[in-house]
This record gives C-alpha cells, sequence and structure tokens, in this order.
C-alpha cells in the first residue's frame, strides 16, 4: 500500500493488507497493548511469537486466542526475562533456532512508576534495566536475522521521555541516590528512545538500509502497566484518569506500534502517536519530538554507556 493515510483522520489497522507469510514477534504480549496487536497481526494472517515472561499467562493467552480466532492461527511463545541479560540472549537463541524471518520486532513489554528502587539480576536499577537495557540487547541479539529478513525495530516508548529529567544522568544512572518512580521511568523511557534514533543513524553511517528503525509512543491507554508495577497511590490516580474521556482502550494503544511495524514509506526519523491533546488519544500519526531526545551527544555517549553495561557490541 503506497497510497499516504490520512493524517486528519489518522492512521488505523484498516490500512494493513494480507500479512500472509511475515513474521512480528512482540515482548509483552499476554495483556494490554501486545495483546491486541498480537490480535490485530493474527486477524491480518501474519505468524507472530510472543516474548514473555510469564509461561503460564503465555500458554492462557495462546488458548483464549485459538478459541477467539481458531485453532489454525500461527501463534506460538518463547519465555523472555528482560530483567536478565543471560535470559535474553538464551531467548535470542531460541528465536534464531526456531524461526526463519522477523519482519518486525516490536519492543512493547515494560515496567512503569516503580514505587522502590530494585535492582534487576544484573544489577541495574528495574525500570532502566528491564524497558531499555533488556531491549537493546535482544535487538542486538536478533539484528542479523532482522537485516536478512529486511525486516524492522520498532521501540515502543511513553510520552514519559518528557516529563522526567530529559536526559540521561550518566554520573548515577542507577539512581543509587535520590531514586523517584517517575524519573527513573522517564529516564528509561527516554534511553529507550534515544538508542532508536542513534540505531538509525549508525545504520545510515554503515550504509545498512535493510533495516528500518521506529520509535512511538501508544498515549494514555487502559492497560494493566501502573496496576503491575506502580505504587498504591499512582494505581489510584491512574484509576481516576481512566474514567476521563482523556484514556483510549488498549487497543487504540496499539495502533501506532502496528503503524511502525506494517506502513510502507513511514518515514524513519518521526516519532508516531495519538496527536490529540497533550499526546493522550486522538488520530494516531506524526508528534512533535522534542530536541533532547536527539542530542546527540547524549545518544552516542548512552549507546557506549550500554554497549559497555551489557556486555554487548553491536558491529555496525
Amino acid at each position: 500500500m503506497s497510497n499516504p493515510y490520512d493524517e486528519q483522520k489518522g492512521w488505523t489497522p484498516e490500512r494493513i493488507g494480507s500479512l500472509k507469510g511475515k513474521t512480528y514477534l512482540i515482548t509483552g504480549a499476554t495483556s494490554g497493548i501486545g495483546l491486541e496487536a498480537t490480535k490485530i497481526l493474527l486477524s491480518k494472517d501474519a505468524k507472530v511469537v510472543m516474548l514473555n515472561r510469564n509461561a503460564q499467562k503465555s500458554a492462557d493467552t495462546i488458548t483464549a486466542i485459538k478459541k477467539e480466532f481458531g485453532e489454525n492461527v500461527d501463534l506460538s511463545f518463547i519465555q523472555l526475562d528482560l530483567g536478565e541479560q543471560s535470559f535474553v540472549k538464551k531467548a535470542a537463541k531460541e528465536v534464531l533456532e526456531k524461526i526463519t524471518r522477523i519482519d518486525a520486532l516490536i519492543c512493547n513489554a515494560a515496567v512503569a512508576q516503580v514505587p522502590r528502587r530494585m535492582l534487576t539480576a544484573d544489577k541495574f536499577e528495574s525500570q532502566l534495566g528491564i524497558n531499555h537495557y533488556g531491549h537493546f540487547t535482544l535487538q542486538a541479539q536478533l539484528y542479523a536475522l532482522i537485516e536478512k529478513s529486511k525486516g524492522r525495530i520498532v521501540s515502543v516508548s511513553s510520552m514519559a521521555y518528557n516529563m522526567g529529567i530529559k536526559t540521561i544522568k550518566f554520573n548515577d544512572i542507577n539512581w543509587d541516590k535520590g531514586y523517584t518512580p517517575n524519573k527513573a521511568y522517564s529516564q528509561s523511557k527516554l534511553a529507550q528512545l534515544m538508542c532508536a534514533y542513534e540505531l538509525q543513524d549508525r545504520l545510515k553511517k554503515a550504509n545498512k538500509t535493510a533495516v528500518k528503525v521506529y520509535a512511538c509512543h501508544p498515549g494514555a491507554s487502559k492497560t494493566s502497566l501502573i496496576k503491575t508495577s506502580g505504587s498504591l497511590t499512582m494505581r489510584f490516580i491512574w484509576w481516576l484518569m481512566t474514567l476521563s474521556p482523556l484514556v483510549q482502550t488498549a487497543k487504540q494503544g496499539s495502533y501506532p506500534a502496528l503503524m511502525c511495524a506494517t506502513e510502507e514509506d513511514l518515514h524513519q526519523k518521526g516519532f508516531y502517536g495519538p496527536t490529540g491533546k497533550h499526546y493522550f488519544n486522538g488520530p494516531v500519526g506524526k508528534c512533535k519530538l522534542e530536541p533532547h531526545a536527539v542530542d546527540k551527544a547524549v545518544t552516542q555517549k548512552l549507546w557506549n554507556v550500554s554497549e559497555e553495561q551489557t556486555g554487548v557490541t553491536w558491529n555496525l
């Protein structure tokens, strides 16, 4: 489909044609945005591989989806814990053993507003470790197959990138001092965003044009993200927000990631999501990206720090 989407009405999944023969990987696909994206891709005859931490929940999700869509849908699951680097590498190895192409890797899983500072198995602050470092390593491990498939990497960030310290706290990236749930979450989503644009630049410099990299945000969507990891206060505030017309459905929240995964001729430098008030909801399209998210000195340093902390080198 080469005709451009209607910017006034916004992008919708109606623009997706048949995806038969295409394979999509989604992290965090048992609920919320990841689950809705999975269902829409399956409805277009795609093969979907869910990368989830909870094996039982994944099995139950597959059973429920097959009940809804029929036994013939091509849906499978590989266990992945983004909070443990060795687990990420093990999961990536399993992916490479089981599938032969990746048309898009949708990096959707996240934790948010963790009330007290927690560390991952690798001693990273949990939100940075899961949201950023986990996906950073996963992308690196699967890059060769994505390149061979002429596929895409989609980073699902958040408008939180613009709501916290608006930079990377290199002198205390793990928040040993002054931890607050919001600032740490904001830094993790900014890091995810920054590395998407830095990867674009590095691929262009290396003259590697087969892989396209996109960044998006879901707006304010009714998902279990805050309920899963936020404090009681945050959960209550979020519950109140969900009662307002500003908050959209999880299905609508999945549209930006699906757009980035499937839409032809989409400009990589864009930042895609709901374009309404405060970017909470509204027609899906290109949103304004604040300059601090693409501060070259910071994105380069963050990339180098990320390689150093994870021990992963991209070799681009």
